[in-house]
């Protein structure tokens, strides 16, 4: 195991060959994010970089994140704030070489939404409550909420969420495709290692590749998508895995030609 679970304090860790689980465990303060696990989160991503596999996030206790941890954030000033400390990871966990599945449950609000609008997959369960309720505190939602959710769920629903406080039920998240999919509680897990297990079957390269080539800017395509082409035309795996493919069209191809034979001498 690359990490050592013991080394981690707000995070608890589960490492497969393909997929890293990490689940936020300050249950006390239902998993506000402070500094520690900032700190972890960032000592996830090195692990994630050196070592490219799928990033499983949840929380525990029946909360994803109820967002910064409110007394920490009461005492930071002007420089804190310069420093990014939340955008910044969130960033780095949106950077990650392969997809980030967000499993959601119970409140998701300020910097646990942001956690969660910076992952590539988001399901939930019914008792999901997410939104940013930032400038009912004076201050905003500074994270990436401003820029990443109006992509995700248009500017009119996005500005509600940022000006107004609204707070989204399950129902409406998915209706809006901030959420893909609701599960009850017992069954959020296994239906993100579900979904954890569709992305692995996919050559790893490609993708990572196709990732890298969706969040590139508008202005780099097509010539990033024709320059990750080529890379991935040269690619053993691209080979192996359109030989499999015809291999197994041309057993099909002959076993229906063998039944239809077998079918017309039976007549």
């Amino acid at each position: 195991m690359a990490l050592n679970p013991k080394d981690f304090t707000t995070l608890l860790l589960e490492e497969r060959d393909d997929r890293l689980t990490v689940l936020l465990n300050r249950p006390e303060v239902r998993n506000a994010i402070d500094q520690k696990m900032v700190d972890e989160l960032h000592a996830v991503c090195a692990e994630l970089e050196r070592n490219p596999r799928i990033l499983i996030i949840a929380g525990t206790d029946g909360v994803f994140a109820s967002g910064a941890d409110i007394g920490q954030l009461r005492e930071r000033r002007r420089d804190d704030a310069l420093q990014g400390i939340n955008s910044t990871i969130f960033v780095r966990i949106a950077k990650l070489p392969m997809p980030v599945i967000a499993a959601l449950d119970g409140y998701c609000l300020g910097g646990g939404a942001e956690l969660a609008y910076a992952a590539d997959f988001r399901i939930g369960t019914p008792s999901v409550r997410i939104g940013n309720p930032e400038t009912g505190l004076g201050i905003m939602a500074a994270a990436g909420a401003t820029w990443r959710l109006k992509e995700l769920v248009g500017e009119p629903k996005a500005k509600e969420i940022l000006l107004a406080g609204a707070v989204l039920r399950a129902e409406e998240a998915l209706r809006i495709n901030l959420i893909t999919g609701i599960y009850e509680a017992p069954e959020l897990m296994d239906a993100a290692h579900a979904l954890a297990d569709r992305i692995a079957r996919q050559d790893p390269m490609a993708v990572r590749i196709t990732k890298s080539v969706f969040h590139a800017p508008a202005e780099a395509h097509p010539v990033i998508d024709t320059l990750a082409q080529g890379i991935l035309f040269e690619s053993q795996a691209k080979f192996d895995r359109m030989q499999a493919f015809l291999d197994k069209k041309s057993a099909k191809a002959s076993q229906d030609s063998d039944a239809s034979t077998q079918d017309r001498t039976q007549k």
